[in-house]
């Protein structure tokens, strides 16, 4: 369901009026959102807005496929699994479960890289030499030895990049989102009120160039990733490339994302888990046990030492 959306100034912060289709109430929402459920008869509302180059009508969305009950089993699993969190956070139980659609950037272009690296190439060779054998008996052995060749390698390399999505929320950092990625492009559909209407929907907070630059940045390590997967060899070292893009695109998406808050402690704040709505990926920081982290290097010292005095004890 669609509803016009007049600004108003409440004192306590700008929001929007909209007239409830279902039965006529009259209700605010804050600026921001896109999606509102009427508090009187529960019906949800989608806010149409006039055309405004700040605040983008998104092309694509992606469903959800992920439940709510699943989410919240993900989100336990998730947390019982950091053996080096406080036992507290391990033993705690999710809260405050919100799905939402987070805005976000899908970006597209022709990346093109001139490249300089040295190549490996493997090859083995048998070799002779002495040792002493059990008895004291000097001896001449050989063994296989593995080498590698080195020679330079020049070139050229294009591809189509259209696997990079950005957010467009200064809420949820793009280092969250990556966490959770990847999302399956190949689900997207054309964007209509509908397809949201009944969830939390997120406008922008992020200018497009903000998060242009995000997806370039985001871009230069794939060009990197793809160019070490390209190059033929054995192995390879001192990879260089000079990268430039054509043909970019910005295409503003709805993701779906589960969020959830994880309380584990009085005097710490909760901490935030994030769960991709389609796949459902968990994403998020567990805390540190400095007392289990400690006692791990105390433990893993004590191994080294005793495993040196028993050698030099031989």
């Amino acid at each position: 369901m669609g509803a016009s959306a007049a600004a108003i100034d409440s004192g306590q912060g700008a929001s929007l009026s909209l007239r409830c289709d279902g039965c006529g109430a009259q209700i605010h929402v804050a600026v921001g959102l896109r999606t509102a459920k009427c508090p009187y008869c529960a019906s949800p509302a989608v806010l149409e807005r006039p055309a405004d180059p700040s605040r983008p009508d998104p092309t694509f969305v992606l469903g959800f496929v992920v439940t709510k009950e699943r989410a919240l089993e993900q989100a336990r699993a998730w947390i019982r699994r950091p053996l080096f969190a406080p036992g507290a956070f391990r033993r705690a139980v999710p809260s405050d479960v919100r799905g939402l659609y987070l805005p976000a950037y899908l970006y597209t272009a022709v990346a093109n890289a001139d490249y300089d690296a040295q190549i490996g190439e493997n090859y083995t060779v048998v070799e002779t030499y002495t040792t002493t054998d059990s008895k004291g008996n000097v001896v001449t052995r050989t063994r296989t030895k593995t080498v590698t060749e080195w020679r330079p390698l020049s070139g050229s390399w294009a591809a189509y990049v259209d696997d990079i999505v950005v957010t467009a929320s200064a809420g949820l950092p793009n280092a969250e989102l990556e966490q959770v990625e990847p999302f399956d492009m190949r689900a997207l559909q054309r964007f209509s009120p509908t397809a949201i209407s009944g969830w939390i929907a997120e406008d922008p907070s992020l200018t497009k160039e903000q998060c242009l630059t995000l997806a370039r940045t985001e871009t230069e390590a794939a060009i990197g990733k793809r160019l070490a997967g390209h190059m033929p060899g054995d192995s390879h070292r001192a990879l260089e490339y000079r990268w430039k893009t054509q043909h970019e695109d910005l295409e503003l998406i709805m993701l779906p994302v589960w969020v959830l808050a994880v309380k584990y402690a009085a005097d710490q704040p909760p901490v935030r888990l994030v769960v991709n709505g389609q796949t459902g990926l968990v994403g998020g920081r567990a805390p540190l046990s400095w007392i289990k982290v400690g006692v791990s290097i105390a433990l893993a010292l004590a191994a080294i030492i005793a495993a040196v005095l028993f050698a030099g004890s031989k």
